[in-house]
């Protein structure tokens, strides 16, 4: 295989590490929603009214750094984002009321957004051959799989040792280090010449106007919904339910001795297997209709989660659900950043990804808050998992009409 063909360019693993590092740490804050919430006496709702804004602020931030990337360079864009992050995770360490933790997820939120999917997957995707960039899209989405894998159980095993306050440091100087790989990124501009001529008004535009744009923005939100609200209530409605209906000496025939292990060890299967699931929608990506494949995802989303409310709780249906909903986790975004790439071009992907990922957001926001909302008024996560079987079969529908062909130049 020659270096021009090759897919592991330095750019993908530049990105891939990144964006691990960057998804290691937002993966494991339902990890402290107990810890947290019990120090200081919160409601359920103050801690998760945190990771909702985070999810927000990281919705706000994805196209502004989009933008960034494609005016100022895509290293300068990771550098901020990589120093607003860390500088997030240092002050909320020193918080001690709600209100500071809500604050500083806004710090945190930009952070993300600046070392995850909108500026790397527009990196990979520019520095991508053709035949390589449906399935190198999936890869960097896989590397945020990964670091879903060892985030969460990282984070509990980090809190058996150190306060909360301590980890929360130690994720800030892991977010720093990772950015000293960035000398070794460096993606061309891979657009035509007609793409390099248009300016960001006029695509973003043409994009506006376009009902496929609106359909794929719609689309995504009930991703967002789904993906907050189990990372960040998952681990504690675990600990909670099965704590309550578990006998004695189940969960060491499973390999762990506790609930909140078995919640965290939730978020890393279901990490696990979306490495799976990823590669294999890059692969099908590149083969198949993006539309009709996420389409799919979602009904398939819809599936699970609805049985997984509707029957008994037990670890092994615990088990059982992150495997399946696993496969299907992150596996719409190469999809969806794929098909942005393929209607609107390479030049403006970042941007016009970033606009898109920001309806993925409004639904983390969403499913986050109300999570914590509905838990305090009905001591039950039920409610908030029916909405997400609603938004769910929503998004299934919504992408059977997009108009999947590149977009004639106006």
């Amino acid at each position: 295989m020659t270096a021009k063909s090759s897919i592991f360019t330095p750019v993908l693993l530049v990105g891939c590490a990144i964006i691990l590092i960057s998804f290691a740490v937002r993966a494991s804050f339902g990890v402290f929603q107990i810890p947290i919430a019990t120090e200081f006496g919160w409601l359920r709702t103050d801690f998760s009214l945190a990771i909702a804004i985070q999810n927000l602020a990281w919705g706000i931030g994805q196209p502004i750094f989009g933008a960034m990337a494609e005016k100022m360079g895509d290293r300068r864009a990771i550098v901020f984002g990589g120093l607003i992050y860390a500088a997030g995770m240092v002050l909320s360490s020193f918080a001690v009321t709600p209100t500071g933790h809500q604050l500083y997820a806004i710090l945190v939120g930009f952070g993300v957004a600046g070392t995850g999917f909108g500026v790397i997957l527009a990196v990979v995707g520019r520095a991508s051959s053709d035949e390589n960039r449906s399935m190198s899209l999936a890869i960097a989405t896989a590397a945020g799989s990964a670091g879903q894998v060892v985030g969460a159980p990282f984070a509990e095993y980090l809190l058996g040792i150190m306060s909360w306050q301590s980890v929360f440091v130690v994720f800030a100087c892991l977010i720093l280090g990772v950015l000293f790989m960035l000398p070794f990124m460096r993606a061309p501009q891979v657009a035509s010449r007609q793409q390099l001529d248009e300016s960001l008004g006029h695509i973003l535009k043409r994009a506006f106007r376009d009902p496929t744009y609106g359909m794929i923005f719609l689309g995504f939100f009930s991703c967002g919904y789904q993906l907050a609200f189990i990372t960040a209530h998952f681990p504690a409605f675990v600990t909670e339910m099965c704590g309550a209906i578990m006998p004695d000496g189940v969960l060491d025939s499973i390999g762990v001795s506790t609930t909140s292990a078995l919640g965290a060890l939730a978020i890393s299967l279901i990490g696990l297997a979306n490495i799976a699931g990823t590669l294999a929608a890059g692969y099908f990506g590149k083969r198949y209709s993006k539309k009709y494949l996420l389409s799919g995802i979602y009904l398939g989303r819809t599936v699970i989660a609805a049985w997984f409310i509707a029957v008994p709780m037990t670890p092994t249906t615990v088990l059982i659900f992150s495997v399946l909903m696993g496969a299907l986790w992150l596996a719409t975004v190469p999809l969806t950043s794929g098909l942005i790439a393929h209607i609107y071009g390479l030049r403006y992907m970042g941007t016009l990804y970033g606009i898109v990922f920001f309806s993925h957001q409004l639904g983390s926001f969403m499913g986050v808050w109300l999570g914590g909302k509905m838990f305090d008024i009905y001591g039950s996560y039920t409610v908030v998992w029916w909405i997400g079987v609603g938004v769910g079969a929503f998004s299934a529908l919504i992408h059977l009409p997009v108009r999947e062909r590149a977009l004639a130049t106006a």
